[in-house]
């Protein structure tokens, strides 16, 4: 169903759009009477962690107003009354020229805007910024406080630019104002607390500490693994790694592919898959990977699958892998680390970041140090010398078990709760 501002919505909010009221169902529900409604600014991206969070807060009680686009629509955001999905962010195409790219943007901010204006949601929580910084971390705050509005941020990274190396004094200052006008940040781990205290003087009363969920939005299917290693011409027998994910510096897929070169050069039986697009901004970073990948040898030992990966192909890589890798060189907290959990893949990660806290080592993988491809090399060997390899179909199992009960978005919605209703009440003096 559409609207005069251009959002497509769901049958359950046909009767005001702009507000998220629901009149005869807050009429009729107890639970809607009682509930508190939240705007969810999901900034149109990250489908496994919106749609896992607004199921979770759903169960818990919550109403939303789910701020969305073409790419986290779903069909949980259409058959639950509490739920009010507005598209206003559309198609995000990137096969489109600048001007209606350009066009696409500044709807979308004039939809939001008039959103906001609108919107009896006494919270907006920001799981993402959108596309110019400024605007989001300093204009739309202004304009949401004056709103009245009480403002919840997830930083899902505390400062994105200094952990990919450009940063400068105008990001740190947008970012202070940001942080500064939210009345509480959520953060995936104790260093990134310590990080938002001591780098944006944040009270520590202002921020939380919660788990990154478990990603449990990638169909699942009764396709094994065999199978799997087939669609991808990868042999039953092989020993085979795993890169997920974008391509960037930061994720260290240069040490990557020097450790698999030594490993190849011993044991023939070695295979890496590499799966994602390459970020805006690195197609130099990747030509190097590649051009070194000629130079050892490696093309007929390495599966290049360089492009998005959808959805329905997401099992097909992580069901035909032994281990995945994660050679980050700085990073808190990765999302793709939760996601091989979810397939109940062992996971062999650098020690940097929070990544060490996520691991039990010889029972979810093993941890090496960053930077340094021949400690990499001899934690895979290792890892494929172990029991967990050894034992690898009983301990996929576990590992899922482990990661659906530490990384609970039911534990992630319990705390997201407690924090909107304490600012609730506070609105309330």
């Amino acid at each position: 169903m559409n609207n005069p501002t251009g959002e497509t919505l769901s049958p359950a909010s046909a009767v005001d759009p702009l507000s998220g009221s629901h009149a005869s169902l807050r009429e009729n529900s107890p639970g809607l009477r009682r509930g508190i409604r939240i705007g969810l600014l999901t900034g149109g991206d990250d489908k496994s962690y919106a749609l896992g969070l607004a199921s979770a807060l759903l169960a818990q009680g919550v109403s939303l107003d789910f701020i969305g686009s073409d790419a986290v629509d779903g069909p949980m955001l259409h058959d639950n009354p509490r739920i009010n999905f507005l598209n206003l962010r559309g198609s995000q195409r990137e096969d489109v020229g600048f001007a209606r790219k350009l066009f696409r943007v500044l709807a979308y901010y004039g939809r939001l805007i008039r959103y906001a204006a609108g919107a009896r949601a006494p919270i907006f929580h920001i799981l993402w910024n959108n596309k110019f910084e400024f605007i989001d971390r300093v204009i739309l705050m202004l304009y949401y406080g004056l709103l009245g509005k009480k403002i919840v941020l997830t930083a899902h990274n505390v400062n994105m630019r200094k952990r990919d190396g450009y940063d400068s004094w105008w990001n740190r200052m947008s970012l202070r104002v940001q942080y500064g006008l939210a009345h509480h940040t959520f953060v995936h781990t104790d260093r990134m607390r310590r990080e938002l205290i001591a780098d944006f003087s944040v009270p520590q009363s202002k921020v939380t500490v919660i788990p990154f969920g478990i990603n449990n939005t990638s169909p699942v299917t009764s396709i094994a693994g065999r199978e799997s290693r087939q669609r991808l011409g990868i042999g039953y027998d092989h020993k085979t790694l795993l890169f997920f994910g974008q391509i960037a510096p930061y994720k260290g897929l240069n040490y990557l592919i020097d450790a698999f070169a030594d490993l190849a050069k011993r044991d023939k039986s070695y295979r890496l898959v590499i799966a994602g697009k390459v970020k805006r901004g690195y197609a130099d970073y990747w030509k190097k990977v590649k051009n070194t990948i000629s130079s050892r040898g490696l093309q007929d030992r390495i599966v290049e699958r360089i492009e998005h990966i959808p959805e329905t192909d997401v099992e097909v890589h992580f069901k035909a892998a032994d281990v995945l890798i994660l050679a980050y060189t700085n990073i808190f907290q990765s999302g793709v680390l939760f996601l091989g959990y979810s397939f109940g893949l062992p996971v062999i990660a650098t020690d940097t970041g929070s990544l060490r806290e996520d691991i039990v080592e010889g029972e979810t993988g093993f941890v090496c140090q960053p930077r340094d491809a021949t400690d990499l090399a001899r934690t895979v060997g290792h890892y494929f010398n172990s029991e967990l390899f050894r034992d690898l179909e009983r301990r996929r199992e576990e590992i899922k078990r482990y990661a659906n009960e530490r990384y609970s978005w039911t534990k992630v919605a319990e705390i997201t709760r407690k924090v909107y209703e304490k600012l609730n009440a506070q609105e309330g003096r």
